[in-house]
């Protein structure tokens, strides 16, 4: 992150990570770091409760469980950086090895339309997990969770539904690690 242009950064630990939360206490970064550490139901509660300490202006989340190249999140911050006409940059990947993929539908700009749990006839992207916004997202967000609606796919399509100008930035591979074997795919990934 540091090497991507970060001007602080912002991480929730679970309350039972203790030994992540202390590692995290001892780091001394050239940038401010937040963190929060509670426990929350889904990944959307968890930016819930970093919307508090984020920064106002763009900022860039990604989840725990998303492997990826450092040149490929390189050049999607810095085309998030650039664009000066969306509300929001997402990450998107033709490579599937997630057994509930969020499938992405785009139209012939990469402007996102619409986010799906079951692919179409001609579905191109999934979800990579990685999300760039403003903190404009955040009335969206306060909205889903005044509504008791939860998961992060959710939240998502309440920003399409909201009228968000969603732009889908592809990144050839990244790996979405959910059990022990994906750890596997990830390192060969990342050794390749």
């Amino acid at each position: 992150m540091l090497r991507c242009n970060a001007e602080s950064i912002s991480i929730i630990v679970n309350e039972h990570m203790t030994e992540v939360r202390e590692y995290l206490e001892s780091l001394e970064l050239p940038v401010p770091l937040n963190l929060v550490v509670k426990t929350t139901p889904s990944s959307m509660h968890s930016l819930w409760h970093l919307s508090r300490v984020i920064p106002k202006g763009k900022f860039c989340l990604t989840t725990v469980d998303t492997i990826f190249r450092e040149e490929d999140f390189k050049g999607y911050i810095e085309a998030f950086e650039a664009d000066e006409q969306h509300d929001g940059m997402w990450a998107v990947t033709p490579f599937v090895d997630d057994e509930k993929p969020l499938w992405v539908d785009v139209d012939e700009e990469m402007n996102i339309t619409a986010f799906r749990d079951k692919p179409w006839d001609g579905a191109k992207y999934v979800s990579g997990g990685i999300y760039a916004m403003t903190d404009k997202a955040f009335e969206v967000l306060d909205k889903c969770i005044e509504q008791g609606i939860s998961r992060m796919r959710n939240f998502q399509r309440a920003l399409v539904e909201a009228d968000f100008n969603l732009q889908a930035y592809s990144i050839d591979k990244i790996v979405d690690v959910d059990h022990a074997d994906d750890i596997a795919t990830a390192e060969a990934f990342l050794a390749s």
